[in-house]
């Protein structure tokens, strides 16, 4: 399969590309600078450019383009930073692929989203089903969403990849809090009632790769394990696997000053299961949080 994959430099997209190319896949990167090497095509998507020919020849596209939600704090320029990487290359792609004649168009664009579509649920289950939430990020996701609308009009097959927290000791929610922990001075972060939807890297890679495949698999998908978990629970398992006390509650002042950006995730909570995925009969590696996190630190 040739696929063409936006948003391939950053930690997700990196290690997507990495275990498609060692399942035999030819992955061509999107970049926004000059094409390095003949793996990479140069495009402009806050112009909305894209050669129209590198589409052609795509079995598929992978979009997880955007600006790093934790990479800073959040003042206005910065939201609409997030906001438009988003949006500018998700309707660049999508408009480009309905451009085409149909027998050239590829056969599925995969889309990253975000659980913050659900906006803060409190206690309330979500699933796939349920309507977008209020608030800043799901504003955000539902614009993103929408912006694939001209493909899915075109007839290709979209999947909307709704992630949660990814488990991993380089990257995300994790990384911020592992000197802490390892100091003795983790613990529960403003309060720890709120519900984190979470999903070990190696599942999360797995479920990409599995929705790339499945023709019968279209429109939203949670791509979370099998259960949410308190912060309050994530903090003693955390502790537990590092061996350390997880005892001190953590303050929203200080949440902001340790996560950045990702405090205003940290403190919303999304009780958001997977509907879609165990229906296509999806095995999770890693179906509990304490496997996840082992998987975590030590992988």
């Amino acid at each position: 399969m040739r696929i063409l994959a936006a948003g391939a430099s950053g930690f997700l997209g990196s290690r997507l590309v990495d275990r498609l190319r060692a399942e035999g896949h030819e992955v061509v990167q999107l970049v926004r600078r000059p094409a390095a090497h003949a793996s990479q095509v140069q495009w402009d998507p806050a112009a909305g450019q894209l050669d129209p020919s590198v589409l052609a020849s795509t079995d598929a596209v992978v979009n997880l383009a955007g600006a790093g939600v934790g990479d800073r704090r959040w003042n206005d320029r910065y939201r609409e930073l997030l906001r438009t990487s988003r949006v500018d290359t998700t309707r660049t792609l999508a408009e480009s692929i309905a451009a085409l004649p149909a027998a050239d168009r590829p056969g599925v664009l995969l889309n990253a989203s975000a659980i913050g579509w659900y906006g803060d649920t409190g206690d309330r289950v979500v699933t796939e089903e349920s309507p977008a939430g209020e608030g800043f990020l799901a504003d955000m996701c539902r614009v993103w969403e929408a912006a694939t609308g001209p493909a899915e009009n075109a007839g290709v097959r979209v999947v909307r990849l709704r992630t949660g927290y990814v488990l991993h000791r380089d990257a995300g929610f994790l990384k911020p809090q592992l000197l802490p922990f390892r100091l003795g001075i983790g613990g529960p972060l403003a309060g720890g009632r709120q519900w984190m939807p979470w999903i070990s890297l190696a599942d999360w890679l797995a479920a990409v790769e599995l929705l790339l495949a499945r023709d019968d698999v279209a429109g939203s998908v949670n791509v979370v394990g099998p259960e949410p978990v308190t912060n309050a629970e994530f903090t003693r398992e955390l502790g537990a696997a590092l061996h350390r006390p997880a005892v001190l509650p953590v303050p929203s002042f200080a949440l902001r000053i340790l996560l950045g950006g990702l405090a205003v995730e940290a403190l919303t909570s999304a009780r958001v299961r997977p509907g879609v995925l165990p229906r296509t009969g999806f095995t999770y590696q890693h179906p509990d949080l304490r496997s996840a996190l082992h998987a975590a630190l030590h992988t």
